[in-house]
């Protein structure tokens, strides 16, 4: 990956810069205010392409996070490595090349990755749990609600949740796409004050320092600009699903509910010690200025849009700027079908995505309700349920 000059200079203005002792402080404010705190460990951090599992880095990673645990920071923890795991036993000598296989691996790897855990965190007196989830799991509200229940209960018993997508029933319809995003989601559903994400390098650069050796460590990014996803190129290692970009759009999609997010080479020991400390290791990624409550950070991020909603130039004005309802005189173009409850985007004339929400009409009665007024709803249709097609509490800007 290359990144041209004038785009290594804007990221660069974004950051304090290194051993700066404002950004220190900054980091300890930050941790002061951090009862839980989200893990999630990629493979290229805990699994190797010859060997499998990395045992020793395993016990590693399990002593620092039972030190979270003796400050008094609940851990909840995002696993990748089942499926790079397992893949030995199918006698794969890289990724899998296709979905049976993939599952496979999961279906052999994962007990072996639970037993490791269960194994090490035993050492600390610390108990594990396993959480198998898909993309419908959070989807469905009262799923959502139930799955933060358990992780709740179990984490007032002590218990360190060890979450990871079911890869082996999972379909491309319920996937998460890799763990970085499924991280995010966690983050949100447990209402968790950090998100902490260990790769296999020291965190977000200026380029990839793999291939680019004049890439710059960046230490603290204020703001995810666009400027900042094209610096997120590249794939991830030969054992794993995300690259640097599901990094950055994790560490974005946790922003806009007000946490923020810290990138840090979770190969190196004691570097999770060090983000703990509030020490300047990795990368910092601070929250958005303006934060979605939780409801609606499920609607923009979780939920999977089931049609698109066209408005007119007078509606996009008025939902952009003055977080107002949709009326039913601003819907130009309905596409889908959908029912009442349903998420779908919302776009301008041209197509255009800026919102998404929650429906309070399906598809064919918004089709027939479509440029007309609220009052004539109910003559339309024959009823009403209100007077918005989707009403602001549940409608999103993005």
């Amino acid at each position: 990956m290359t990144v041209c000059h004038s785009l290594v200079n804007m990221l660069l203005k974004i950051s304090l810069g290194c051993k700066d002792s404002g950004l220190i402080q900054l980091r300890k404010e930050i941790l002061k205010k951090v009862k839980r705190v989200v893990i999630k460990i990629g493979s290229g951090v805990i699994t190797s392409v010859d060997n499998g599992l990395d045992g020793d880095r395993i016990k590693g990673l399990a002593a620092e996070m039972a030190r979270f645990r003796q400050q008094g920071v609940e851990v909840v923890l995002v696993s990748s490595g089942a499926v790079a795991a397992g893949r030995l036993a199918l006698g794969l000598s890289g990724r899998p090349r296709t979905i049976p296989q993939k599952q496979a691996a999961a279906a052999i790897g994962q007990s072996k990755l639970m037993r490791a855990y269960e194994e090490e965190f035993a050492r600390h007196g610390i108990k594990v749990a396993q959480l198998l989830l898909t993309r419908d799991d959070l989807a469905s509200r009262p799923r959502f609600l139930n799955a933060r229940a358990t992780i709740d209960t179990l984490l007032e018993c002590g218990i360190i949740p060890i979450i990871n997508e079911n890869d082996t029933v999972v379909v491309e319809e319920i996937k998460f796409g890799d763990n970085d995003n499924l991280s995010a989601l966690v983050t949100n559903l447990v209402e968790a004050q950090l998100l902490v994400i260990l790769t296999d390098i020291d965190g977000f650069y200026t380029a990839d320092p793999r291939t680019n050796p004049e890439a710059r460590l960046i230490h603290l990014v204020r703001s995810i600009t666009r400027e900042t996803e094209r610096a997120a190129g590249g794939s991830g290692s030969s054992v794993g699903t995300g690259g640097m970009a599901t990094k950055i759009a994790a560490a974005k999609k946790v922003g806009k509910s007000g946490v923020p997010t810290i990138m840090v080479n979770g190969k190196k020991s004691g570097n999770l010690e060090l983000v703990l400390a509030g020490t300047e290791v990795g990368t910092l990624f601070l929250p958005a200025g303006v934060s979605l409550n939780r409801r609606k950070h499920w609607i923009a991020y979780t939920q999977r849009p089931a049609g698109r909603v066209v408005v007119d130039n007078g509606a996009f004005r008025v939902l952009s700027r003055h977080g107002r309802s949709l009326l039913p005189s601003g819907v130009v173009q309905v596409e889908g079908k959908f029912d009442r409850g349903a998420c779908v985007r919302i776009c301008t004339p041209d197509g255009t995505e800026f919102a998404r929400g929650i429906t309070d009409y399906s598809s064919r009665e918004m089709e027939l309700i479509a440029g007309h007024k609220s009052g004539d709803i109910e003559q339309i249709l024959g009823y009403r349920y209100g007077d918005d097609v989707i009403h602001r509490d549940n409608l999103v800007v993005l």
